[in-house]
C-alpha cells in the first residue's frame, strides 16, 4: 500500500523539493513477530532506508520545476510471497499513486529488475527470488516510457561485460514503456485534474543586473586553474556577497531571487566556458582523471589499510579481520525479502563534517552514509572469496571530499583488502560520470550531451547526472545513476558514458596496481584460524556444563570458538595473533587430558560399577577413576518398571553389576544397563584394567616365562 499526501502550499523560504519517502517492512507481512524487546517495529532497518532511498530518486527528478510543496510517500508492505522481491513493486506503486492523485507530477515512471543467467547471459525481466540465486546481475532500471532513463542500481556476483550490461539496459526499457501504459490508463481512469503550480515570474531586470555585475567575474574564477576547492568557493562567496550588496538597495526583500539567479547565471556560465574552451574549472578536459596517489600499509598493528586520494577527495580505508561469529545477521524480513541471512563482508562509510571543512554532529550513520557504503561494498563483494575463514569488516573515513568519495572508497577498499591478504584475483576502481546539455548544432530545439569522466562535486551540483561505475579491468560489479533531468536521459548517451567510464576505471586499476599489485602472502598481525575434530562422546568434556569451558576459554585466551554447520564434529578455532592460538590449544590440551588414561571397555562385557549420586531419573554409577560417571537410567535399572531408585533401596557407594553396550553414535554417550541381565544368566563380570592389576599381569608373564 503506497500513499501521497502534500500540502496546498510552499513554505515561503523553500528553496527545493521538500521530498520524504518512507519504505515500511512489516513483520506481519511475513507472519512473523518483531524479535525485539517490545515485539514491534521499532526503527527503519538498513534495507528499508536503501529502498527509500532509491525511490526517492526515481520519482525526484520527475517533480515540476517551481514545485516546492512539502510531499511525503509512504510505503507499507502488507503481504509478501517470498518469491517475488517488493522494491520494484514499491516504485511503481509509488508511481501509480502520485499519478492518480492531484499533485502536480509528470510522471508516470516504471521500473524493471533485470537478471542475467545461464553460459549465453540471457535476460531475465523481473525474475522471482529463487532465478535470483543464479542469476549473475541484480539491477533495477527506472525509466518514463519513451526510453529515457531516470535511475539505475546495479550490483553483479561476477565482473559483467559491457556488452552484456547493454545488452540488459536495452531490455529494461521495452519493459518499463509497458508498465508506464498501465499506469497511465489508472491515471486517466481517477479523472483527477492536477493542481497548477504557481511558476515564480521571471524578473528579467533582476537577471540582466545579476548578469551585469557576476558573468565576467565568474568566467574569470571558472577559467582560472590554479584554484582548488577551497580558494574557488572563497571567490565564489566573495563575489556572491559582493553582488548582494550592490543590488539589495534596488531590489529590497528579494535575497532568495537574487541568488537563484545567480546559481542560474553560474550553471550556465560553466557549461559554456567547458563547451568554449574544452577545459574545465581544474584544467582537466572532459575525458581526464584527477591526479592520483595510493599508499598501503599505513599503520603497522592493523589487519590492512590504505589511503586512496584523487585530487581533493581523500579516503582512508581500513581492514578488521575477525571469527565467524561476528558475521551480520539481517532480520527475518529482510531474508524472506531479500535471500540473505548473514553476511561474512561489510563496508561502511563515515563522511565526517571536517571532510568538507563544516561543522556539524559527529557519529551515527545517515541515509547518505548508508546508501554510499552499501554501493561501495556491492562493488568489492564479487571479489571476495567464497569460503573465507574470517568476518571482514571496512572502515572507510573520508578526509576530504570534492566528488565521488564513494568510489574512492571503493578504490581504497580494494587496496586494503589486498594488504590485509584477503586472496582478491584483481582490483576494483569507481569513478564518477558527469553530463552537461548542450544546444544542438544541427537541429533547433534539440540538445546534445557532453559527457564528464570524474566529475567534483561543482560538476555535480551544475550537471544533469551523477552517474557512478565501479568494477574491474575487465566489466563491473556495480553501478548507481541518479539523473535531474525532469525527461530522463536517453538510453545511448547512458551507454555512452558506461563506455566512458570504464577506460577510465582501468586508468585507476592500472595506477593501483603499482602500488600493491596482488595480495600480501604473509602479515605478522594477521588472525590465525584452526580446525579441531571432537569425537561426540569428547564432546561434554570439550564445551563443559552450560559451554563454561568455552567461556574460559575465550575470556583467559581471546580464542573464539564456533561449531561447523555442515560437520557437528568439527570446530572452527579464531585468535587475533599465533600466542593467544598457542595458549589456546595449551588450554584445550588440558582439559580434554582429564580424561586420558581411561581403559578402553569391550562391547558386551558385564562390569562392576559403584553408585556415586542417586538421581530420581537414575543412578550415576562409574566404572574406572579416570573416567566420569555413566548415567545409569531407571528403565535401564531393573525390569520392573520404576519411578525412582530408591524403590530398588539403591545407596550410593553400593557395586552394581552392569552391562555395557558402547557408545551411541549420534551423541557418543556410554549405553549400560542392569536390566538385561536380569532377563539372563549373567556372564563372567571383568573389570576394568588399571595400572597395578596391568604391572602384576607383566610380572606373572616374566616369572612362567622365566
Amino acid at each position: 500500500m503506497v500513499t501521497a499526501v502534500s500540502r496546498t502550499e510552499a513554505s515561503p523560504s523553500a528553496t527545493f523539493m521538500p521530498l520524504t519517502v518512507d519504505y515500511r517492512q512489516r513483520a506481519a507481512a511475513a507472519g512473523r513477530i518483531p524479535t525485539n524487546y517490545l515485539r514491534r517495529e521499532l526503527g527503519p532497518s538498513e534495507t528499508e532506508i536503501l529502498t527509500g532511498r532509491m525511490i526517492d530518486r526515481s520519482l525526484r527528478p520527475v517533480f515540476p520545476k517551481g514545485y516546492y510543496c512539502e510531499t511525503q510517500i509512504i510505503c507499507n508492505l502488507l503481504a509478501v510471497d517470498g518469491t517475488n522481491d517488493p522494491d520494484v513493486l514499491s516504485i511503481n506503486a509509488a508511481s501509480a499513486a502520485l499519478a492518480s492523485s492531484d499533485i502536480p507530477w509528470d510522471g508516470p515512471v516504471a521500473a524493471v529488475r533485470v537478471g542475467l543467467v545461464g553460459e549465453k547471459f540471457d535476460v531475465l525481466i523481473n525474475p522471482t527470488r529463487k532465478e535470483m540465486t543464479h542469476s549473475k546481475l541484480n539491477m533495477i532500471v527506472a525509466g518514463t516510457g519513451d526510453k529515457n532513463i531516470l535511475m539505475m542500481e546495479g550490483s553483479a556476483t561476477e565482473t559483467i561485460e559491457l556488452s552484456y550490461l547493454l545488452k540488459a539496459i536495452k531490455a529494461a526499457t521495452r519493459d518499463i514503456r509497458t508498465i508506464s501504459e498501465g499506469i497511465k490508463h489508472l491515471s486517466q481512469s481517477t479523472n483527477k485534474e492536477k493542481r497548477t503550480v504557481e511558476t515564480p515570474k521571471v524578473n528579467q531586470e533582476l537577471n540582466d543586473r545579476v548578469r551585469q555585475e557576476c558573468e565576467s567575474a565568474l568566467k574569470v574564477i571558472l577559467t582560472t586553474h590554479s584554484h582548488d576547492k577551497k580558494s574557488r568557493d572563497n571567490a565564489m562567496f566573495s563575489l556572491r556577497k559582493q553582488m548582494l550588496e550592490n543590488l539589495s538597495q534596488d531590489f529590497p526583500d528579494q535575497s532568495s531571487s537574487i541568488l537563484d539567479s545567480f546559481n542560474s547565471l553560474f550553471k550556465e556560465v560553466y557549461a559554456n566556458v567547458v563547451i568554449e574552451t574544452g577545459l574545465r574549472c581544474d584544467g582537466r578536459t572532459t575525458s581526464d582523471i584527477r591526479p592520483i596517489s595510493c599508499q598501503v600499509s599505513l599503520f603497522d598493528p592493523l589487519h590492512g589499510s590504505a589511503l586512496f586520494q584523487r585530487g581533493q577527495t581523500q579516503v582512508l580505508c581500513s581492514v578488521a579481520l575477525d571469527s565467524q561469529n561476528s558475521v551480520l545477521k539481517t532480520d527475518p524480513v529482510s531474508i524472506i525479502t531479500g535471500g540473505l541471512k548473514e553476511k561474512n563482508f561489510m563496508l561502511h562509510y563515515e563522511f565526517p563534517p571536517f571532510a568538507t571543512n563544516e561543522i556539524g554532529r559527529a557519529g551515527g550513520s545517515n541515509r547518505r552514509e548508508l546508501g554510499h557504503g552499501a554501493l561501495a561494498e556491492k562493488a568489492l563483494r564479487p571479489l571476495i572469496p567464497q569460503k573465507f575463514p574470517f568476518t571482514i569488516r571496512l572502515t572507510c573515513d573520508v578526509l576530504e571530499s570534492n566528488g565521488s568519495s564513494s568510489m574512492a572508497s571503493v578504490c581504497a577498499g580494494s587496496m586494503a583488502l589486498m594488504d590485509a591478504g584477503v586472496g582478491i584475483d584483481y582490483h576494483a576502481a569507481g569513478v564518477a560520470m558527469g553530463l552537461f546539455k548542450v544546444p544542438s548544432k544541427t537541429e533547433e530545439g534539440k540538445e546534445d550531451y557532453m559527457i564528464l569522466t570524474d566529475i567534483l562535486g561543482l560538476e555535480d551540483y551544475i550537471g544533469e547526472m551523477d552517474f557512478k561505475v565501479a568494477g574491474t579491468d575487465s566489466g563491473f560489479t556495480a553501478l548507481q545513476l541518479d539523473v535531474k533531468s525532469p525527461n530522463g536521459i536517453p538510453s545511448s548517451v547512458i551507454m555512452d558514458a558506461l563506455q566512458k567510464g570504464h577506460l577510465a576505471k582501468n586508468k585507476i586499476i592500472s595506477l593501483m596496481n603499482q602500488a600493491i599489485p596482488k595480495p600480501k602472502e604473509e602479515k605478522e598481525t594477521w588472525p590465525v584460524s584452526k580446525k579441531i575434530e571432537i569425537p561426540p562422546h569428547k564432546r561434554s568434556r570439550f564445551l563443559g556444563f552450560g559451554g563454561v569451558h568455552i567461556k574460559r576459554l575465550t575470556s583467559e585466551t581471546g580464542v573464539q570458538v564456533t561449531e561447523d554447520i555442515e560437520n557437528s564434529n568439527l570446530y572452527h578455532l579464531f585468535a587475533t595473533n599465533k600466542d593467544a592460538m598457542i595458549e589456546g590449544e595449551d588450554f584445550i590440551n588440558k582439559i580434554m587430558a582429564e580424561e586420558d588414561g581411561a581403559p578402553d571397555l569391550e562391547f558386551g562385557a558385564v562390569y562392576e560399577s559403584t553408585v556415586v549420586e542417586v538421581r530420581e531419573n537414575g543412578v550415576l554409577v562409574t566404572l574406572h577413576p579416570k573416567m566420569q560417571p555413566i548415567l545409569l537410567h531407571n528403565k535401564e535399572l531393573d525390569m520392573r518398571k520404576i519411578g525412582n531408585p530408591s524403590a530398588l533401596n539403591i545407596e550410593v557407594g553400593q557395586v552394581l553389576s552392569i552391562k555395557y553396550f558402547g557408545r551411541d553414535p549420534v551423541s557418543g554417550h556410554h549405553r549400560i544397563s542392569r536390566r538385561v541381565l536380569q532377563m539372563t544368566s549373567p556372564k563372567i563380570v571383568k573389570q576394568p584394567p588399571t595400572r597395578e592389576t596391568t604391572r602384576e599381569t607383566e610380572d606373572d608373564a616374566t616369572t612362567s616365562t622365566t
